[in-house]
C-alpha cells in the first residue's frame, strides 16, 4: 500500500506545474531574448544552388522525372512477378471491356476505346509515381469529353441528301456516319492532346496544389452528378431509342424527356439484354465485395457476360431478326499517328481546362488511397507531368483522355498487383484484343456495353448516403456536396464543376468574413481564458474586457471586428465621445447663463436659481451672454455619475480592453489603419487597448504599415492574455496608491455649498470650460 502511495506521488506532481517568470510585453521579451536574424540567400547563392550539378544530383533529377528508376531496380522478382502477372491478366480483361463501353460515352466508334485503354499505360509506366492505379478511360471524364465532341460535331452537321448515306437518325434524315465519326475522333484526340499540354504545363509550374481546392464534398457531389449524367446517356442505348444530342444547361432534362416520349420505340431484345447484364453484374459484384477475403481473385463478371452475350447475339442473329444495335465494326490493328487539329484549340480551351483538372484530381485521389495503404508517397506535380505526356502521346493515336477508373484499379490491387508491371501486362491483354480479338466482338450488342457502364456506377451512386453523415459532421460541407451535385446535373458537368468550386470558395470567404468571436474570462487560479458564455466558473477581470477574434483581419471583415467590439464592451466608443462633448457644450451654456458656476470647488448651481437643466435636453438660447470668467482648474469628470444636464451618456464600466490575436494570421493595410483608429477612439474615453497572444509576423506587418508612433507603442503588445491582465492589475494598484495631483470633482445637482479641493498649479489665466474639459478628455 505504501509502495502504491509512493508510486502515485510523482504522478500527482506531474499533474500540476508552476512557472515563475516576468510579465512580458513585446519590448521586454525582445530585450531578454535575441531574435535569430533572417538571412535570405542572395540571388547569386540561389543561382549557384540551382545550377550546381553533380553525379548524385543528376541522378536525383533523373529519378524525379523518371520514377521507374526508383522502383524498378528494387523490384522483387520472386515475390512480386507472379502477383503482377495474375493482376495484369485480370485487369486487362476488365480494361478491354471498359474501353469498349466508355467509347460510347465519348460518342466515337467503340474500337477507339481499346486504343484509349492501351496507349496511356505505356508512358505512365515510366513517368507515374503510383504503383497501383490502372490508367485508362473513366466514365466521368469520358462523358465530359463526349459533351465537347457532341457540341462540336452534332448529327445536324452531317445531314445529306440522296442514297449514299450510311445511317439515319430518328427523323429519317440521312446522315453521313463515316464523316461524322471521323470528325468526332479527330475532335476527341485533339482535345486529349490539348488536355495533355495543359497538364504538363501545370506540372512544370509546380501547381499540383490546385487539386486541394477540389474538396472531398465537392468531388463527391460532382462524381454523383456525373454518374447520373452517365446513366441518362446510357439509358437510351439500353433502350435503343434515338434522340437528339443535347448539350449545355438542362441538357439532361431534355434527353430524359425525349427518351420517355419515344419509349414506345424501345427495342425489346436490347432492353432484355441490358437489364439482364445490369442485374447479373451487380449481383456478382456484391458477391465479390462481401466475400473478397475468401475469393482470391474477383470474378471478372464483365468479361464473362460479354463473352456470353456475344455468343448469343451471333448465334441468334439478333441484328437481322430483332434489329438489335450491335458494335458491327472494330478495326484490327493500329491507325497511323495523326497530328491534332490546332485550329480547334480555341473552341475547346475552356472545357480542356476543367477536364485536365478533374482527370488529375480523380487519379491523384485514388492514388493517394493506395499510397497510404502501402506506405509510399506519390508526387502530385509529377503525376501532372505523367498524365500530361500520356495524353499527348495517346492523343496522337486517336485516343480520348485518360485518367484512372476506381473499379479497374480495385481489380488491379485486389488481385495482387504490386507495381505498374501489372499495368504493362494489362496493356498486353488489350493489345491482343486490338490485334486479334476485335473481330470476334463485332456481334456484341451495344446495350450490353451500356449496361456494363451502368453496373459500374454503383459506387458513385452510393455516395448519396454520405450526405446525412456530412450534415451531422459539418453542415457547410453537406451544402457544398448538394449544391455541386444539383448544379452539375442542371448546368452540365463543366459549368457545374465551376459553380461548385465557386460555391465552396464562397463558403470559405463567408467563414472568414464572419468568424467566431467572443468575450473571454479567466478560470480562477489559472492562466487559462475561455469564453464567458461557455463556462459557468469563468470570471471576467474587473474593469477589463477580453475579445478573441478567430480569423485573419482584412478589408472584408474589419466591420465584423468593430461590431464584435461593440457587442463585447457594451457601448460604441465614438458615440460615447460625442455624447460627452455634447454634455460639455450644455454645461458651458448653463455657466454662461449663470445657472451653473465653475469654481475651485466644482460646478455648482447659483443660489436661488432654479436649475432647469434636468427638465429639458434642449435649452432655448438666452439673449444675455454673461461671459462668466473662470480660473483655470483641473477638472476630471466622473462620467459614470449623474450629470446636471439631460444627456444620455452611456456608462463605460471598463478601463482596459484586451484583443486576443492568437488566431489572427495576417493583417492587410485596411486592418492596420482601422485597428489604429480603434485604439485612438477608446483612449479618448479613457479606455486603454492592449494586444495579446499575437504571432510574430503580425509585428512585422504592423511595422510595415506605419502602425507604431509616439502614441501607439509596442509596449501594449503582450505575449499572452494573462501577461496583459497582470500588467493591467499592477498598473491599477499602483495608480490607486498614488496621491493625485488634483481631486476629482463630482458634478452636483443640488449642492449649494462649495466643496473644497486642491487646485492644480496652473497659470491663473481664464479658460473656456469646454476647451479645458475637451483637453482633459484627449489627454
Amino acid at each position: 500500500m505504501a509502495a502504491g502511495g509512493r508510486a502515485s506521488e510523482p504522478l500527482a506532481e506531474l499533474s500540476h506545474y508552476v512557472v515563475a517568470r516576468p510579465i512580458y510585453n513585446e519590448p521586454g521579451f525582445q530585450e531578454e531574448n535575441e531574435r535569430r536574424p533572417a538571412l535570405p540567400p542572395t540571388l547569386r547563392e540561389r543561382a549557384q544552388a540551382t545550377c550546381r550539378c553533380s553525379r548524385k544530383r543528376a541522378f536525383q533529377i533523373a529519378k524525379s522525372f523518371l520514377p521507374i528508376l526508383e522502383w524498378l531496380p528494387n523490384y522483387r522478382v520472386k515475390e512480386w512477378l507472379i502477383s503482377d502477372i495474375i493482376s495484369g491478366l485480370s485487369t486487362g480483361l476488365v480494361a478491354t471491356l471498359q474501353g469498349l463501353a466508355y467509347a460510347l460515352l465519348v460518342a466515337v466508334p467503340v474500337g477507339f476505346g481499346l486504343y484509349s485503354a492501351f496507349f496511356p499505360i505505356l508512358t505512365y509506366f515510366f513517368l507515374g509515381t503510383s504503383r497501383h492505379i490502372s490508367v485508362g478511360p473513366f466514365p466521368v471524364v469520358s462523358l465530359m469529353v463526349g459533351s465537347v465532341v457532341l457540341s462540336m460535331a452534332p448529327d445536324e452537321n452531317f445531314l445529306i441528301e440522296g442514297s449514299n448515306a450510311t445511317g439515319t437518325n430518328v427523323t429519317g434524315a440521312l446522315i453521313d456516319t463515316e464523316s461524322r465519326d471521323a470528325q468526332r475522333v479527330l475532335i476527341a484526340s485533339t482535345l486529349t492532346f490539348l488536355v495533355g499540354i495543359l497538364q504538363v504545363i501545370f506540372g512544370v509550374l509546380q501547381i499540383g496544389f490546385i487539386v486541394r481546392y477540389l474538396a472531398d464534398p465537392l468531388v463527391g457531389g460532382f462524381t454523383t452528378a456525373a454518374a447520373f449524367q452517365v446513366l441518362v446517356s446510357q439509358l437510351k442505348i439500353v433502350l435503343n431509342v434515338s434522340t437528339k444530342n443535347y448539350n449545355g444547361v438542362l441538357s439532361i432534362i431534355y434527353t430524359l424527356v425525349e427518351t420517355f416520349e419515344k419509349i414506345g420505340t424501345t427495342n425489346i431484345a436490347d432492353l432484355i439484354a441490358g437489364l439482364l447484364t445490369i442485374f447479373v453484374c451487380m449481383v456478382v459484384k456484391e458477391i465479390n465485395d462481401r466475400f473478397k477475403h475468401k475469393i482470391p481473385i474477383p470474378i471478372p463478371i464483365e468479361v464473362i457476360v460479354t463473352i456470353v452475350a456475344t455468343g448469343i447475339s451471333y448465334a441468334a442473329d439478333l441484328e437481322k431478326k430483332y434489329n438489335a444495335g450491335i458494335v458491327k465494326s472494330i478495326p484490327r490493328g493500329f491507325l497511323p499517328p495523326e497530328p491534332p487539329n490546332v485550329s480547334l484549340f480555341s473552341q475547346m480551351i475552356a472545357a480542356s481546362f476543367s477536364i485536365a483538372i478533374v482527370a488529375y484530381a480523380i487519379a491523384v485521389s485514388v492514388g493517394k488511397v493506395y499510397a497510404t495503404k502501402y506506405d509510399y508517397a506519390i508526387d502530385g506535380n509529377q503525376e501532372f507531368i505523367a498524365f500530361g505526356f500520356s495524353n499527348i502521346f495517346s492523343g496522337a493515336f486517336s485516343c480520348f483522355v485518360a485518367t484512372t477508373a476506381l473499379s479497374r484499379t480495385a481489380v488491379q490491387e485486389s488481385t495482387g498487383g504490386k507495381t505498374q508491371v501489372a499495368g504493362i501486362i494489362s496493356a498486353g491483354i488489350v493489345l491482343i484484343s486490338i490485334v486479334a480479338l476485335g473481330k470476334l466482338l463485332e456481334p456484341l450488342q451495344k446495350s450490353v456495353l451500356a449496361a456494363v457502364v451502368i453496373a459500374n456506377l454503383k459506387g458513385m451512386f452510393m455516395q448519396v448516403f454520405d450526405v446525412p453523415r456530412l450534415w451531422r459532421q459539418n453542415k457547410v460541407d453537406a451544402m457544398i456536396w448538394v449544391f455541386t451535385c444539383i448544379a452539375s446535373i442542371i448546368l452540365g458537368l463543366d459549368l457545374g464543376l465551376l459553380a461548385g468550386l465557386l460555391f465552396g470558395l464562397l463558403t470559405v470567404v463567408l467563414r472568414v468574413q464572419f468568424p467566431s468571436w467572443g468575450g473571454f474570462g479567466n478560470i480562477p487560479g489559472t492562466d487559462i481564458y475561455k469564453k464567458v458564455k461557455d463556462y459557468k466558473n469563468v470570471i471576467e477581470p474587473e474593469g477589463v474586457k477580453i475579445l478573441k477574434f478567430s480569423s485573419p483581419i482584412f478589408y472584408a471583415n474589419i466591420d465584423g471586428l468593430k461590431s464584435s467590439l461593440k457587442s463585447t464592451v457594451g457601448f460604441d466608443a465614438v458615440k460615447v465621445y460625442n455624447k460627452r462633448l455634447k454634455a460639455l457644450r450644455k454645461i458651458q451654456k448653463l455657466i454662461k447663463k449663470g445657472k451653473l458656476k465653475a469654481t475651485k470647488n466644482g460646478i455648482i448651481s447659483e443660489p436661488g436659481i432654479n436649475n432647469e437643466a434636468f427638465e429639458t435636453d434642449e435649452e432655448p438660447e438666452d439673449n444675455q451672454d454673461p461671459q462668466v470668467p473662470t480660473k483655470e482648474v483641473e477638472i476630471q469628470v466622473d462620467w459614470n455619475s449623474e450629470l446636471p444636464v439631460k444627456v444620455n451618456i452611456p456608462k463605460v464600466p471598463i478601463h482596459s480592453l484586451i484583443l486576443d490575436f492568437g488566431a489572427v494570421t495576417f493583417l492587410d493595410i485596411v486592418a492596420v489603419r482601422s485597428i489604429k483608429t480603434i485604439i485612438k477612439e477608446f483612449e479618448r474615453i479613457d479606455v486603454r487597448v492592449y494586444f495579446a497572444s499575437y504571432q510574430d509576423n503580425l509585428i512585422s506587418q504592423l511595422e510595415r504599415g506605419a502602425f507604431f508612433d509616439d502614441t501607439v507603442r509596442k509596449d501594449i503588445f503582450f505575449l499572452t492574455v494573462h501577461d496583459a491582465v497582470l500588467y493591467i492589475r499592477n498598473q491599477m494598484t499602483y495608480s490607486d496608491n498614488q496621491d493625485p495631483i488634483f481631486e476629482k470633482i463630482s458634478l452636483m445637482q443640488e449642492s449649494k455649498e462649495p466643496i473644497e479641493f486642491t487646485e492644480a498649479s496652473q497659470p491663473d489665466d481664464e479658460l473656456d470650460v469646454q476647451e479645458e474639459a475637451m483637453r482633459r478628455l484627449a489627454s
